[in-house]
């Protein structure tokens, strides 16, 4: 049973866009759509290039924040305000999900490459507030972003969570390996499947997968 190879689990590490919310809500287009205008603004470059720079951000460094602070030296707070600043009536209270993490045993953090506030309003508008022990942004990782394992581990000794003794919930597939390799159960929350070595388990149904672990 799935059960079974949780039940070591004391803490329970949830990513937030696109894991505790819903891949067809697109609230992170919206901040796309202002990460392209700050790296267009900040860099004095057009859309096509800032749309090229961002690519490349991700793909080197896992965020643009990351990339604009080691090749710009850009102040990550005013970045970090701006991007977030966006819509956030697109998102539905999800009851059961709140229900099914609400059940979870042990402690319940979030862990997101965006700001704490940011994920402070999601989770508010997701009706999944006051759910959560801990809330941490990249901010509480010194502004290292997953996937790095450093920054991991600034969380976990934040926190003091054990990672032999959590589970990790996330839908990007390249933020799982460093959880994989720091012991922790890996749970892949995309819609379809994508297959790792460090990827243990897969849903396309958070709340769903969560009722068998309790």
């Amino acid at each position: 049973m799935v059960k079974d190879v949780f039940s070591h689990v004391r803490t329970w590490v949830f990513d937030l866009d696109n894991t505790l919310y819903p891949p067809k809500a697109r609230l992170f287009d919206q901040i796309e759509v202002r990460m392209t205008r700050y790296v267009m603004d900040s860099l004095g470059v057009d859309r096509p290039e800032a749309d090229r720079l961002r690519r490349h951000y991700w793909a080197t460094y896992g965020t643009t924040l990351a990339g604009l602070m080691r090749e710009h030296a850009v102040d990550p707070t005013p970045y970090l305000t701006h991007v977030h600043d966006i819509d956030f009536t697109v998102l539905e209270p999800d009851p059961e999900l709140a229900a099914r993490i609400g059940a979870l045993p042990g402690r319940r953090i979030v862990y997101t490459n965006g700001s704490a506030p940011y994920a402070e309003q999601v989770l508010s508008h997701r009706g999944l507030g006051g759910l959560f022990d801990a809330v941490y942004g990249v901010e509480h990782a010194g502004f290292l972003p997953k996937p790095e394992q450093a920054a991991f581990e600034a969380v976990f000794a934040t926190d003091g969570t054990d990672p032999t003794r959590a589970a990790m919930f996330e839908d990007d597939i390249r933020n799982l390996a460093a959880p994989h390799a720091m012991g922790m159960r890996t749970v892949l929350v995309t819609p379809e499947p994508q297959q790792a070595d460090h990827v243990h388990h897969h849903t396309d149904d958070l709340a769903a997968f969560l009722s068998q672990l309790i």
